[in-house]
């Protein structure tokens, strides 16, 4: 299983906080991340997004195919967000677009550090995966990324 966390673009600062829209630097970051989803994402992807309008945008520049996920909104735990994606059982990919903190401490409890909570960039994209071999099933940290770096 891929369990990709994308953490929503840089958004206006106001009031509601879930009705806070992309600032055009936002809405840049979004379409480089989703042009490099677009090259790697495999196709039965599912993709579980807050329902906040900064996520919805943010994955709009990739698809207007997903889920909208009340378990991922804002102050959402990381087992929420596992439990929303079926980490590891479900197979296949799933992309969730979320926010920080709780994107943070899902990575951070898939690197076995669940006391900490990682720092994920307005817009940075983190792929993990989980593959069993010989011997114990591995959580493997396939890609971090920026979109200053694209």
């Amino acid at each position: 299983m891929d369990l990709i966390l994308w953490r929503h673009a840089e958004a206006a600062d106001g009031t509601p906080d879930h009705a806070r829209k992309l600032t055009a630097k936002g809405v840049k970051q979004a379409g480089k991340i989703a042009a490099l989803l677009h090259q790697h994402l495999p196709d039965d992807t599912r993709i579980l997004v807050s329902p906040t309008t900064r996520t919805q945008q943010t994955v709009a520049a990739l698809t207007n195919h997903f889920t909208l996920a009340p378990a991922i909104a804002p102050g959402a735990s990381a087992q929420a967000v596992l439990q929303a994606a079926r980490w590891p059982d479900a197979g296949g990919a799933v992309l969730i677009v979320g926010h920080q903190p709780t994107l943070g401490e899902v990575a951070a409890q898939l690197l076995g550090c669940s006391d900490y909570s990682l720092s994920i960039k307005k817009g940075a994209l983190w792929w993990f995966g989980w593959r069993e071999r010989e011997g114990p099933a591995q959580t493997t940290l396939r890609l971090v990324i920026t979109p200053e770096f694209l």
